[in-house]
């Protein structure tokens, strides 16, 4: 009853916190000229407005390219892109309904979201605000109750901080590397990432390209998803790149400037790594993050380390700059947080499998460098099992990316897991000519896709998943399986620390103990994630110490 009353006291504040104003918040676009556009649908996976268009490639992802004023835009995008965008709200809202739970409390998080985002619109600037509204008209009325789209909108835009504030809710953990001079092929300048923004194995199916030429600044093409006008990763017409990296943060008492709109604002007003700093320099964020900004004109990357109360530059000390989930700057060699999550979180262990990488092949082209985005070992090759999140691909990343800023190419991962062909873009042709008929795609210069594709070890990976969540759904309920029905479980991903410790509970919920205490100890011969993984492990020994025979 203690609890019921709190919660309902925490309601009452929150809604006296400035909930009910933010929701009446809204754009006026009236300096702009009225979005009224003709919607030609060729088929079910062309349409058109003008030269602006949405279309599926071969490989399965979309392509959008989008032209004009702020306002514009938004609107062409919501047209063009309507269905997409639709679904890909619902499927945030449900898998966030699965994370939560129960609906007392995905109510109780709706409010909390709403009261987060309070003041969310006064960090954003006036043209992106606009890009949102007219965007957001198009959005379902399905979730009409929880807010009017557009601050529906706003919090989709948050969710990448959000999530890596609040670790148990999404899980974000991303691998970047530059390589020039020596060890590249040509001397040129090559970035490579993985973006692991991860919710549910749905949120990645429509995979958006997109291609953007404002009215103002620079063209530029970013990888997200339907709905999102944020850049995770891209590169514009002057060959500058911007990629993000999660960093440890506390959790934050509001929402400031999305790191995706900092991102984008980047990419469309700058050219060079200093014009990337000075527009950094002047956000406040409310998550901490790495941004690697990569630059034809200077011909090498730095990161922008920025969080809410500090601000770094790390620049590289040789021909090459690797960045995953922990700051490297002096600023922050003496915060206990970055400290903290170096050695317990799988940062630092994918940051070195980069540096072996490095150490081992010397020199990179492209395919060297798609082929270690899409590697699912651990460091000396050690098999650690499919999934995990040591290795460079834990098989659930977003997407994966590759630049040649001085060519102004850009080769993009497909399905699955990143492991399909890299189709290759060309940004000479992001200019005001471009329509549905002009050649950006380069063949030529593909990738093909991983030979793991088609392995009977992928086959097994996905009935792994498959099993994993009923036998986690299962034992939520006090439900187990039979011991035969682990074996197989087992079998099917047998170098990953996961299936143990699954087997294990299953056996304690049967108060199986040794048999618990056998998959324990197995756990903990493999290559466990992090160490408050095994130190749980660990305090299940201890506990079980008293049934050993």
């Amino acid at each position: 009853m203690k609890n019921f009353l709190a919660l309902i006291m925490m309601i009452l504040l929150l809604q006296s916190c400035g909930i009910n104003r933010s929701l009446k918040q809204t754009v006026n676009v009236s300096s702009y000229p009225k979005a009224d556009f003709d919607l030609v649908k060729i088929n079910d996976t062309v349409r058109k407005i003008g030269q602006n268009f949405l279309r599926k490639n071969i490989q399965g992802n979309w392509e959008l390219y989008l032209s004009g004023n702020p306002y514009a835009i938004g609107v062409k995008n919501g047209m063009l892109t309507q269905k997409l965008y639709q679904h890909q709200e619902e499927v945030f809202f449900n898998g966030v309904q699965q994370l939560v739970g129960e609906n007392k409390k995905l109510n109780f998080a709706l409010i909390f979201l709403k009261w987060f985002n309070r003041d969310i619109q006064e960090y954003i600037l006036p043209e992106y605000q606009a890009e949102l509204y007219g965007l957001s008209q198009f959005a379902s009325d399905q979730y009409a109750a929880l807010a009017p789209s557009y601050q529906r909108n706003l919090y989709l835009h948050g969710a990448h901080d959000i999530g890596h504030a609040m670790t148990d809710l999404m899980i974000v953990g991303c691998s970047s590397v530059a390589l020039w001079d020596e060890k590249s092929i040509d001397q040129e300048l090559i970035i490579g990432r993985n973006f692991d923004f991860y919710i549910n194995d749905e949120f990645a199916e429509n995979k958006l390209v997109q291609f953007i030429l404002p009215e103002k600044g620079y063209g530029f093409l970013s990888v997200s998803w339907p709905g999102f006008i944020g850049v995770t990763s891209g590169m514009n017409t002057e060959g500058l790149t911007a990629t993000i990296n999660a960093g440890k943060s506390s959790i934050p008492h509001k929402a400031k400037t999305p790191i995706s709109l900092v991102v984008r604002e980047i990419l469309q007003y700058a050219s060079t790594i200093e014009e990337a700093i000075s527009i950094a320099k002047k956000k406040e964020v409310f998550v901490s993050e790495s941004i690697m900004i990569g630059s034809a004109k200077d011909r090498k990357a730095v990161l922008i380390e920025i969080s809410p109360k500090k601000f770094d530059v790390v620049y590289p000390q040789q021909s090459y700059l690797i960045s995953t989930n922990h700051f490297q700057g002096q600023v922050y060699q003496t915060d206990k947080r970055n400290q903290q999550h170096i050695i317990n979180s799988h940062s630092d262990y994918r940051y070195q499998k980069i540096k072996e990488k490095i150490d081992y092949v010397q020199v990179f082209d492209v395919e060297k460098v798609v082929r270690m985005l899409q590697d699912y070992k651990g460091l000396s090759d050690k098999e650690i099992g499919y999934g995990n999140e040591k290795a460079l691909n834990a098989l659930l990343a977003h997407h994966g990316i590759v630049f040649r800023p001085e060519k102004k190419l850009v080769y993009v991962s497909s399905s699955p897991y990143n492991l399909g062909e890299y189709t290759v873009y060309d940004l000479n042709f992001l200019n005001d000519r471009l329509n549905l008929q002009t050649a950006i795609v380069i063949d030529s210069l593909k990738i093909k896709k991983s030979p793991f594709v088609d392995s009977h070890a992928l086959r097994d990976f996905e009935k792994f998943k498959k099993l994993r969540r009923e036998i986690r759904k299962a034992h939520q309920q006090k439900i187990v399986f039979s011991d035969d029905k682990m074996t197989e479980y087992i079998s099917l991903n047998p170098s990953f620390w996961e299936v143990y410790n699954d087997a294990a509970i299953n056996a304690l919920l049967q108060k199986k103990y040794d048999l618990a205490i056998h998959y324990f100890r197995e756990a903990l011969k493999k290559e466990i994630t992090t160490i408050p993984d095994r130190k749980k492990i660990e305090k299940q020994l201890v506990k079980l110490r008293k049934y050993t025979k």
